[in-house]
């Protein structure tokens, strides 16, 4: 039967205070308040009472290291910049196991469903001797959580012999991986409306992989027309290794590989001037923004407004678990909003905005229309929170609430037509065994370091 979603306390779409109407997998009806459905008849109709519920389309994910939940807050890397961090994390991620990339995967997963969100894309670029199939150990996860997802086939072939930054035991013949990349794309990804599964191709950075590969994954994957991914900007580091190594800045870097265009969205994006922004959106280049990160990295502020008002697409990620140190979306959307009135004015950067970068940015950075916006005809994709804890009492208006009280945990959570999260649990999912086996990987994968 069909499900109205009644009368909800707020909702992030205009004219819709009745709510919506879900059928099969589908949205297919926006109540104005005061009004009853007209797609569907009463008898066929259930009611889901809104009427304590904040009402937003599901929270999209544009970047994460599922894997990277096993080496939360993990003293090596504490209090380190990016080169140095990655420096102390790589031999331990060298050290990967299937079942580790598993149980992460699944508590990752686990995290972004109760945080709202119903859509995630994953990087994963380590794939150390005994881990080939770790993007099918991913996308067997996702299924089981019933979460829509974007997996990159990540890639590094740049190791410390050749210059790169990554050590040899991290990098990958680039022959077999772009096999793999291949492979990966006709054994998984859909091209159609409303896919639960794409795949995407995502050599790392330009610090670890060499120019023929950047140039040859663009290759590949506009011969079957899925999108590119990398991390880009991120640091001064990063421009000065770009301008030793290649004699050019990361985007005149990017441009030179064939990666300046509308099918690659980028990872964190924060270093570019006024020219460089103009060129993204000129070229609708998306920039996935990661607020959280970029602080416990020391790595500075995305620009976020001006490569929208340019024509960037400008998404939100919590990116990995051993930067955030967490999985949480609805919690990132409200670092994006506060460190953006660092840089902008509070009426510049309002929340509305910060939850449309979560939501229909986000959507455009991978390149979907049928997700992002509570609209007739996408996909039953909902986030629904309550504001029945201490934290909200007093609120007025209840969708700046969510931001500004710090909501942290939805109630229900619908993708595609079916309830995964309902009372603030997954359903079919026992959570504790789920975080004992993960805690005892990441234990294991931390202790084999000094084996």
């Amino acid at each position: 039967m069909a499900i109205w979603l009644k009368n909800p306390l707020a909702i992030l779409a205009p004219n819709a205070e009745g709510g919506i109407v879900v059928d099969g997998t589908d949205i297919i009806e926006l109540i104005p308040g005061g009004a009853t459905p007209t797609s569907v008849a009463a008898d066929v109709l259930n009611i889901f009472d809104a009427s304590a519920h904040v009402l937003l389309p599901g929270l999209i994910n544009t970047h994460h290291h599922f894997y990277q939940t096993l080496t939360r807050a993990c003293p090596p890397a504490l209090n380190k910049p990016l080169f140095p961090w990655l420096q102390a994390l790589y031999p331990i991620w060298a050290k990967l196991s299937p079942q580790m990339v598993a149980a992460s995967s699944e508590l990752a997963l686990a995290e972004l469903l109760l945080s709202g969100c119903t859509t995630a894309a994953d990087h994963h670029y380590l794939f150390p001797d005994g881990l080939d199939d770790a993007v099918d150990i991913q996308i067997e996860q996702a299924r089981k959580m019933g979460i829509r997802v974007v997996l990159t086939r990540g890639s590094m072939s740049l190791g410390e012999d050749q210059g790169g930054l990554p050590p040899q035991s991290t990098v990958q013949n680039e022959q077999v991986i772009l096999e793999d990349s291949e492979r990966l794309i006709k054994a998984y990804h859909d091209s159609t409306s409303g896919a639960m599964t794409q795949i995407a191709l995502a050599p790392c950075s330009p610090f670890s992989v060499s120019t023929e590969l950047m140039k040859a994954s663009a290759q590949i994957a506009r011969q079957y027309g899925v999108r590119l991914h990398t991390h880009l900007a991120e640091t001064h580091d990063e421009t000065a290794f770009c301008k030793k190594m290649f004699g050019l800045s990361p985007l005149d870097y990017l441009e030179h590989v064939g990666w300046l265009d509308k099918d690659v969205w980028l990872a964190h994006g924060i270093h570019f001037d006024e020219a460089e922004i103009k060129r993204l959106g000129a070229a609708g280049t998306g920039i996935c923004h990661c607020p959280s990160s970029n602080m416990v990295l020391s790595s500075g502020i995305c620009r976020t407004l001006e490569l929208e008002e340019a024509g960037a697409p400008v998404g939100l990620g919590v990116d990995g678990s051993a930067s955030n140190d967490g999985s949480n979306l609805i919690q990132e959307v409200r670092q994006a909003m506060l460190i953006g009135r660092l840089r902008y004015s509070a009426d510049k950067m309002t929340h509305e905005r910060a939850f449309h970068m979560a939501t229909k940015g986000s959507a455009s950075c991978l390149g979907r229309n049928d997700i992002g916006v509570l609209e007739a005809g996408t996909k039953a994709d909902l986030a629904l929170f309550k504001l029945d804890e201490p934290r909200f009492s007093g609120a007025g208006d209840p969708l700046a609430a969510l931001l500004l009280c710090g909501a942290h945990k939805a109630d229900h959570v619908m993708v595609n037509g079916d309830w995964r999260v309902k009372d603030g649990k997954i359903t079919n999912l026992d959570m504790t065994a789920l975080m004992e086996r993960h805690s005892r990987l990441a234990r294991e994968l931390v202790t084999s370091l000094s084996d």
